[in-house]
């Protein structure tokens, strides 16, 4: 496996590949990996014959008061985890590789980014797609691999490949989740015992919310009722929105019907978390 740091030398390595025929599965990833990375890029090995890995810490996509300084960095023991994997190469530019003097482009999915998330960080996702974008454009992978945690982005990054044309198969895979339910996320290592000890009542949320679904339950007003009563069991969660709303344009659902998206936020002390769950119902 080889680190790359530098644009030109990816794409020139890359198109190399791609004349040789090869197929070029992308996982972009901000590093301090997980299982639910590592379940990504396990995913692309299946798939791809040659899979890149990028470690990016994105600044565009931080708000003034969050945590980009402080958010986890460890390339040596990331990159000895994606060694053992297979990853062939592993894309880790500095911020002004990706983001030189004078750059002044930047990817906004209009309707998608406003609600749940983005109510709360205003531009996250337009430097989401921004850097996402780059990437699609310096490695023209023809897959690209999505965890199914990151729903709401998941649904901008879909619409933005479709809206620009890039010729990238989005492959979206299951949340991966700790023993006692809860999704794993790089921002889970801020978590105090106390607070870590919490932090499952958001899956056990959901949870609850399918087996109301699973009863007959199809008011959304109802069964975002027991979401809350849930949650209200961990006083030292505090949630930040409960939302039930179709995976199209994320529009609020009065009712569970065709395909729906629960999505929920909710912050244990300093740290946000966030999980969701898929319902299809006839």
């Amino acid at each position: 496996m080889e680190v790359i740091s530098k644009t030109n030398k990816l794409k020139a390595v890359l198109r190399k590949a791609r004349c040789a025929g090869l197929e070029i599965g992308f996982v972009p990833t901000m590093g301090a990996l997980h299982d639910g990375h590592l379940a990504l890029v396990q995913r692309a090995r299946e798939i791809a014959d040659l899979v890149v890995v990028s470690i990016f810490v994105n600044p565009v996509q931080f708000g003034p008061h969050e945590d980009y300084e402080r958010y986890p960095r460890n390339l040596s023991h990331d990159v000895e985890l994606l060694t053992r994997l297979g990853v062939d190469y592993v894309f880790a530019p500095g911020v002004d590789e990706i983001y030189p003097t004078g750059f002044d482009t930047f990817v906004d999915v209009k309707e998608l980014t406003t609600p749940l998330c983005g109510r709360k960080r205003p531009g996250h996702f337009r430097g989401v797609a921004t850097v996402v974008a780059k990437l699609f454009s310096i490695i023209q992978p023809m897959y690209a691999f999505f965890g199914q945690k990151d729903a709401q982005q998941v649904i901008i990054i879909q619409k933005m490949t479709a809206d620009l044309d890039f010729p990238v198969d989005i492959r979206i895979c299951p949340i991966v989740r700790e023993t006692d339910g809860l999704a794993m996320s790089s921002r889970n290592q801020y978590l105090s015992p106390a607070e870590r000890a919490a932090a499952p009542v958001l899956y056990r949320s959901l949870r609850r919310a399918a087996g109301m679904i699973l009863e007959g339950e199809r008011n959304a007003a109802t069964i975002r009722q027991g979401i809350e009563q849930e949650l209200a069991r961990e006083p030292l969660v505090q949630p930040e929105y409960v939302e039930i709303v179709d995976t199209e344009k994320l529009a609020p659902q009065d009712k569970i019907r065709g395909e729906t998206l629960i999505a929920l936020a909710a912050t244990l002390g300093p740290t946000r978390l966030i999980d969701n769950l898929l319902v299809s119902v006839p």
